[in-house]
């Protein structure tokens, strides 16, 4: 059983890294080229006075609380964070966001590091987007950057200092969707199940864990005569941090049975090794598209702290058994297993 006991602890960006994001336009400061970084830190949203629950539409409890700023500072945080969202979205061009305002700010206050949520509002048609405002984290950047170069799926973040700014990721909750959608008999569970296959080996190569079901979403893309599936991760703190390989792997959640169920239901070993090897050759064709800054960034990686070393020296080993490749067990840091988990898909 995959099981994660302890809280990680958040680590810092180091210049390596914060020199990667820069090249590459995720860095928000002057060096970089803006003005003066970020209109809001995580810092300033922290500033609030009171809270209420916020409740989904069928009346549950969601754990997120609504956050009510003093009137002094209610103005300037709402225009701020319109101008965070026009950094994100369209390079900071303002003139293009006169129409919005902030609408609501959440905190979700049972997370590690307590992120929050800012949907913001179209006044012009009633339509609003989401974005969210944490804790930078060293390990939560990786996680963000290989999904970005690895995965089927681009994702949009700014890292400024001691803040970081993600877009939001659309889709049906995992458990959700496990709930709600799993019994609809017009499912395809074939489909489903083998995008669950590719889905476990990306987190596998790329050492993505804790991907149980309250921390991926189901994509339902209607074909011209089916039904696709694109199962997406939402939540990266557990980029190469734990010391088992199980981790890495959202097949040994409980979370994820019903899904886990239904593919062994409707797939053979044979079957499982082609999804397998499909998502490698496509994983294969993204890291060599991706090659410059893939290379750039798992240089950086291997530098830096990630991990307790035993985790690094206890994970090296399961990895070396799992793949029956002595090169794991002489790796010292996170980065350097991630490189050499990636290796195996011989895109260098």
């Amino acid at each position: 059983m995959a099981m994660i006991s302890r809280k990680k602890r958040s680590f810092r960006v180091s210049e390596g890294l914060f020199s990667y994001l820069r090249r590459h336009g995720r860095a928000v400061d002057v060096a970089g080229g803006w003005a003066g970084g970020l209109p809001v830190s995580y810092a300033d949203l922290t500033r609030y006075d009171d809270t209420t629950p916020v409740y989904d539409k069928r009346g549950r409890d969601t754990l997120w609380r609504s956050v009510l700023y003093p009137s002094s500072l209610r103005k300037e945080i709402d225009r701020d964070l319109v101008r965070t969202y026009a950094s994100l979205r369209v390079m900071g061009n303002t003139s293009l966001m006169k129409h919005l305002v902030t609408d609501r700010v959440d905190v979700c206050t049972y997370g590690n590091t307590q992120p929050f949520r800012v949907r913001i509002l179209n006044t012009l048609n009633e339509n609003f987007d989401y974005f969210y405002v944490k804790q930078a984290d060293a390990s939560r950047i990786y996680g963000l950057e290989l999904e970005d170069l690895l995965s089927p799926n681009r994702v949009d973040f700014l890292c400024d200092g001691n803040t970081l700014i993600e877009e939001h990721i659309s889709g049906i909750p995992g458990d959700q969707f496990i709930r709600d959608h799993l019994k609809d008999t017009r499912i395809d569970e074939v489909r489903l199940g083998k995008e669950f296959v590719k889905f476990n080996e990306r987190c596998f190569l790329r050492l993505l864990g804790d991907m149980h079901s309250s921390n991926f979403v189901v994509h339902v893309i209607p074909d011209f005569d089916e039904t696709m599936y694109r199962i997406r991760a939402i939540d990266f703190d557990q980029q190469s941090h734990e010391g088992r390989c199980n981790v890495y792997m959202p097949k040994y959640y409980p979370q994820n049975n019903a899904i886990i169920f239904l593919a062994s239901r409707c797939m053979t070993p044979e079957s499982v090794r082609q999804y397998q090897e499909e998502e490698h050759t496509l994983l294969r064709h993204r890291a060599r598209a991706e090659h410059e800054a893939l290379g750039e960034l798992l240089a950086v990686m291997a530098d830096d702290e990630l991990a307790p070393p035993e985790n690094v020296r206890r994970l090296g080993q399961e990895l070396a058994h799992h793949h029956r490749d002595a090169r794991f067990r002489g790796c010292e840091t996170m980065g350097q297993l991630v490189a050499a988990s990636l290796s195996l898909l011989e895109w260098e």
